[in-house]
């Protein structure tokens, strides 16, 4: 039998959950389903915490949808009574030349220059007044500040929890377990096939994260589209170093940070405050992987590598002992951008890649994509995000 649900979620990770949650309890039947049982290890929305910022160096288009995200996420914590959002303050770390990230030539300035244009609360530093804030940072003395009280960490797997357990609460059926096989559209509408069964929704809403590119591989058009990204999934790793002084990394006296220490791709980390279980710090890899046959063993050549190029100089009170480690992945589109595109005139929704920087907004493009679905008008805060082939 072929079930005909007015709106079906493919994939429940960060995207996926979001968009279930905002698109139940309001008049329509809403199916979402995943290959797993989210939240998971397997995709992208795991390992503890996620960066969130208000001032987006990867461009000014992203910042409505963090401040509406951060607004969310309270409002989640209130109605399911759990902790997800922490404004610990955020440090980004510049070097004194242009420093790349996510598709920015000039991620330092392009930051500062969003919080002026926006009006977003933040103070710029100097070695001096960093080092005297945060002895844990080991400076040169070359170093320029970013630090806005408002940035801190989500907790993703919590976010994931709450929201699926929401959209449940308001209707939503989550089938786990579910693996999509095949999309297509004939001129009964889209027909969406799964190993348990086939749909046959008035909507469809494809947020697969590293799975999409297998439905939509290199050389493949989707129906309605001249051409689509080129999308890459790559193996991210994610590290956690013991302090020798745990109290000195917790959130009340360390914020989380992006510290690009030189001007070259590569020369550039991310870290956390100790949650409770080490130190979480990563920078971003370029290994391009399948999602199916992931390398999850992190080898001690990667910890030491880790560790020698980014920590050991920086970072007081950390020793080389890593004491946990996961793998995580990025979906890629051009120039880090994101991809969020109806295909064709009524055919799926697409919301991925988020490139790596996806979490921090994925509460308000969950809402922004459920309103689209259920009155059939593109939301203007989601209008940039169209895949545009001459970018």
């Amino acid at each position: 039998m072929t079930a005909t649900p007015d709106i079906l979620v493919l994939g429940l990770g960060a995207m996926g959950a979001a968009t279930l949650m905002h698109a139940s309890g309001r008049g329509a039947t809403v199916v979402g389903i995943d290959r797993f049982a989210p939240p998971h290890t397997h995709g992208s929305t795991h390992g503890e915490s996620r960066i969130t910022r208000l001032a987006i160096g990867e461009g000014p288009e992203y910042v409505p949808l963090v401040q509406r995200s951060h607004q969310l996420w309270r409002d989640l914590e209130q109605r399911r009574e759990v902790s997800l959002y922490e404004a610990c303050g955020g440090l980004i770390l510049g070097c004194g030349e242009a420093t790349p990230m996510h598709g920015q030539a000039h991620f330092f300035e392009s930051t500062v220059n969003v919080a002026a244009a926006h009006g977003i609360t933040h103070e710029l530093l100097d070695a001096t007044q960093i080092a005297t804030r945060w002895p844990q940072f080991q400076l040169t003395g070359a170093e320029q500040g970013y630090f806005e009280p408002e940035a801190g960490y989500v907790r993703p797997e919590a976010c994931i929890a709450a929201q699926l357990a929401e959209a449940k609460a308001r209707g939503a059926m989550i089938h786990t377990g579910e693996r999509l096989l095949s999309w297509s559209e004939d001129s009964r509408g889209l027909l969406i096939q799964t190993d348990r069964g086939s749909y046959r929704p008035g909507q469809v809403i494809v947020c697969l994260g590293a799975w999409l590119p297998k439905f939509v591989p290199p050389g493949f058009v989707p129906p309605g589209l001249v051409s689509a990204p080129a999308l890459r999934v790559t193996r991210q790793v994610l590290y956690w170093f013991a302090a020798d002084k745990p109290e000195s990394y917790q959130a009340n006296r360390f914020p989380i940070f992006i510290w690009n220490w030189g001007p070259k791709a590569g020369q550039g980390f991310y870290g956390f405050p100790d949650l409770g279980g080490g130190v979480k710090v990563a920078t971003d890899g370029h290994q391009p992987c399948d999602p199916d046959a992931v390398p999850r063993v992190v080898s001690e050549a990667e910890v030491t590598h880790l560790y020698d190029t980014h920590v050991r100089s920086r970072l007081r009170g950390l020793g080389p002992a890593c004491v946990r480690t996961a793998t995580c992945l990025y979906t890629e589109a051009p120039d880090a951008r994101f991809w969020i595109d109806r295909v064709g005139h009524n055919g799926p929704i697409i919301v991925s890649a988020c490139s790596g920087h996806g979490f921090k907004h994925s509460a308000a493009i969950g809402e922004s994509v459920a309103r689209w679905a259920l009155r059939g008008e593109l939301p203007a805060v989601l209008q940039p995000f169209a895949y545009v082939p001459e970018r």
